[in-house]
């Protein structure tokens, strides 16, 4: 009797799914124990590991905070009544730890009911500002980190609509800081303003705009008006005590950055006209400098609405472009420049070229660094040692050179490496603060030091090397012998003392920091002590599998047994996975997995099913490999569905599941994966698809990885469509999608017309939007929510499947 009860129940939950207006439901008690399980707080630590600022959070947002004002202008998405970015996720308390030895303490002077944001260290680490929301705007707090005390330093009227309000000066005794001006007008209420006449936009005869899909773009002139009232600041000088001087009038301030002697300044601001095409970062600007006084030095850059660059991921911008200081010079200002037009089709023997100019910035440019690939950065070292990067997205090729920024014609390169391999990756290199608290390259003589992740067949061994920058031999100082643990080498506090900051895990151990000497190899010293908050799955089983698609390409995934396991029982399983692009077999089956990590359910984990007794296939590899000529995604489906059946046939050879009932999962370009397997193979029993795209006539100008437009190859675009064979979809698919979804690409009308299509032609389909979430979900409510439907959908539909079909071909017709 308690059975058929249990039953009908079961079912009334199942039919409930036709219903509308569902308030928010919690999932089961097993997954709601881990869901709702504490965070361990981040961490700031200074350059010396002798201080340490714990940021403590809730895990969740709440809805009522989302439903908070909020204009989406420009790429921006603000809440113009506090003025601080309505997307914002806030810390709700700070503790510091003095000492390495020490334990973490109580803040003094802390506001009741903080919500505080945007934290940056001082130049000598002394002090740290950060934001606090209240409701009528954003505050400034400055922490004394060594006494372990806050003070307010302004009322709520800082302008954090872009990012970070604050500047340092170097002294470390003043900042500048971006307020609300005085000149600002009121904002237009766009649903209620009476239009005085219609958005006219216009395309030249000959001249390409080839943009993505942006979302939150401006659309009128109302838009407009209210951009350039939220991004408009004036800008104070803020003393330590609080004393505050007009510094710079009101603008629109996007950028500002001290040369590392702190005597000048450069400042960016955003210019008209504005674009319905592209985000605010790519509208007019200028980039000026000033000296610390605000005397105007020169304006050393003008920048052009970027609606029109060529074809391809490397296209770039003719002109002057990635304006940064030199970090080992007092006032030297450096730039890259495009030697090939900005068009990655034409072929050159060099892409870009590297400059810099020494204050006053009235002198000739000097060419220090060409380039072969496209320019991607500098590590500064000294007058005679600089690193330098370059990349190609079409190759997946990055090279690493070492040059005398002196000597131009001095240059060595010293990777020349496909990015995408991790197991030949070099490491990056270790950086150390110099005279002008500025980071550069950490040099002992002609050696410098690097710090890698060690992947390779046998696992995660991280190593630290010396590496001298003119024979080009390396010398490995120290690598990871845990073999029941993974470690992490975070940052050297001291490369040439042999002090590093190393994070050790395991699969039932929280992560927590250390101080490891490589060089007197004596004891770690524990820098926190986080406990596991996932008591419940901490003994779970768990396994890196290896295994191999029929093409022969090295395949693997993370495997979870059950929390109630019996030895010979099959089990549903969950497989969740995400593809990716790569260019060549060997990097594509690379394993950087392993079966030590620690196991942490975050909002989107498939691992809560463990304990409703399913086996979970996490992070499954679903390589697309385009080799050559050959793009990945001339080939997707097929590669796509190998990928799924090699996991499943690994799986079910160790005799764990019933291959009847799988389910398949993913967010983003892993929804857009689940949606094409249901199309394409009868291998699931179901699906889970959150936050997709699913018909890519929509995003005619790319996606992905994909470079090319519609046009260009229209049947990749039909072929890749979920939405375009809705037709030979019957297997059960649960849609969920933030309504307010800001991802390039993924527009919400992407699952709500797919939804329509397969309703249409009779699909097994339910659609779940999520009030005002965005492409990553923040609010507890929807959170508990979303993983209520999945566990709902995988009990009806894998674990509870109505029948069990006789084995068919995997690929459909």
């Amino acid at each position: 009797m308690k059975r058929i009860f249990t039953l009908c129940l079961f079912l009334c939950i199942s039919y409930s799914f036709s219903q509308e207006n569902l308030t928010y439901q919690k999932p089961h008690q097993n997954i709601l124990e881990l869901a709702e399980a504490p965070l361990a707080p981040s961490i700031r630590m200074d350059s010396k590991g002798d201080n340490i600022v714990f940021l403590f959070r809730s895990n969740y947002k709440t809805i009522e905070e989302l439903s908070e004002t909020e204009l989406r202008l420009g790429g921006l998405r603000i809440n113009p009544v506090t003025n601080i970015g309505s997307r914002t996720r806030y810390y709700t308390d700070i503790k510091v730890k003095n000492g390495k030895g020490s334990e973490p303490q109580t803040i003094t002077g802390l506001p009741e009911n903080g919500r505080y944001a945007n934290f940056s260290w001082s130049p000598d680490q002394k002090y740290m500002t950060f934001t606090n929301t209240v409701s009528n705007g954003a505050e400034l707090w400055l922490l004394d980190v060594l006494n372990a005390s806050t003070k307010k330093i302004t009322n709520a009227n800082l302008n954090a609509n872009m990012g970070d309000p604050v500047t340092w000066f170097k002294d470390s005794e003043s900042m500048l800081v971006k307020m609300l001006p005085k000149d600002r007008e009121p904002l237009i209420n766009t649903k209620e303003a009476i239009p005085t006449g219609p958005t006219v936009s216009v395309s030249e005869a000959g001249v390409k705009a080839q943009n993505r899909t942006y979302q939150d773009l401006l659309k009128n002139k109302n838009d407009e008006h209210n951009f350039e009232q939220l991004a408009k600041s004036e800008i104070y000088k803020i003393n330590l005590d609080g004393s505050k001087t007009l510094w710079k009038t009101s603008d629109m301030y996007r950028g500002l950055s001290f040369s590392p002697n702190g005597k000048y300044i450069m400042i960016t601001t955003i210019n008209k006209p504005f674009s319905y095409l592209v985000p605010y970062y790519r509208f007019p600007s200028a980039s000026t400098i000033y000296k610390s006084n605000g005397d105007k030095v020169k304006t050393v850059l003008e920048v052009p609405l970027i609606e029109d660059l060529p074809k391809g991921f490397m296209a770039e911008r003719k002109g002057k472009r990635d304006f940064t200081w030199r970090n080992d010079k007092p006032a030297t200002l450096v730039w890259a420049e495009v030697l090939d037009g900005g068009d990655p089709a034409n072929e050159v023997p060099y892409r870009d070229e590297v400059f810099q100019q020494e204050a006053p910035f009235d002198g000739p440019a000097k060419s220090i660094l060409k380039t072969k690939d496209r320019f991607s950065g500098i590590i500064w070292g000294n007058d005679n040692i600089a690193v330098a990067y370059d990349y190609w997205w079409n190759t997946r090729n990055s090279r690493t050179y070492v040059f005398n920024p002196s000597k131009p014609n001095d240059v060595k390169i010293l990777f020349d490496r496909n990015y995408q391999d991790r197991y030949n990756d070099p490491g990056s290199f270790v950086t150390t603060k110099n005279e002008f608290n500025e980071y550069v390259l950490d040099l002992d003589n002609n050696s410098a030091y690097l710090i890698g992740d060690g992947y390779s067949n046998e696992g995660k061994f991280p190593f630290v090397d010396e590496l001298n920058l003119e024979t080009k031999k390396t010398n490995r100082l120290y690598q990871s012998q845990l073999t029941d643990k993974v470690e992490d080498i975070s940052s050297a506090l001291d490369a040439k003392k042999g002090e590093f900051v190393v994070r050790i895990e395991s699969k039932n151990e929280y992560p927590n920091y250390y101080i490891r000497n490589i060089k007197k190899r004596i004891g770690l010293i524990p820098l926190t002590q986080f406990e596991n908050p996932f008591k419940s799955i901490q003994d779970v089983e768990k396994q890196v599998i290896n295994y191999k698609r029929d093409d022969g390409l090295d395949l693997s995934a993370t495997l979870y047994l059950p929390t109630d396991y019996e030895a010979g029982k099959k089990y549903p399983m969950i497989m969740w996975a995400y593809p990716r692009e790569y260019k060549d077999k060997n990097s594509a089956g690379q394993n950087t997995s392993s079966s030590n990590e620690f196991t942490y359910p975050y909002y989107g984990s498939p691992i809560y099913w463990v304990t409703r007794g399913y086996v979970v296939l996490d992070d499954a590899a679903f390589p697309i490999v385009g080799e050559g000529d050959e793009e990945p995604n001339d080939s997707f489906i097929k590669q796509l569905v190998a990928n799924g059946k090699a996991a499943i046939d690994a799986v079910d050879d160790m005799g764990y599941i019933d291959r009847d009932r799988v389910a398949v999962g993913g967010h983003s370009y892993g929804a857009f994966m689940t949606a094409n397997l249901l199309s394409h193979s009868n291998l699931f029993a179901a699906g889970i698809a959150r936050s997709g795209a699913y018909n890519r006539t929509l995003t005619p100008f790319g996606f992905q990885s994909e470079e090319r437009n519609y046009w260009e190859a229209p049947e990749i675009y039909y072929n890749m469509s979920p939405f375009m064979h809705a037709d030979t979809m019957k297997t059960p698919l649960l849609l969920i999608h933030g309504e307010a979804d800001n991802n390039s690409g993924t527009y919400p009308l992407q699952s709500e017309r797919y939804f329509n299509a397969l309703k249409g032609l009779g699909a097994p389909v339910r659609l779940v939007m999520l009030p005002k979430e965005s492409h990553g979900y923040a609010a507890k409510e929807s959170i508990m929510h979303m993983l209520w439907e999945q566990d709902q959908w995988l009990e009806q539909h894998v674990k509870n499947k109505a029948e069990v079909k006789a084995p068919e071909e995997s690929m459909k017709d």
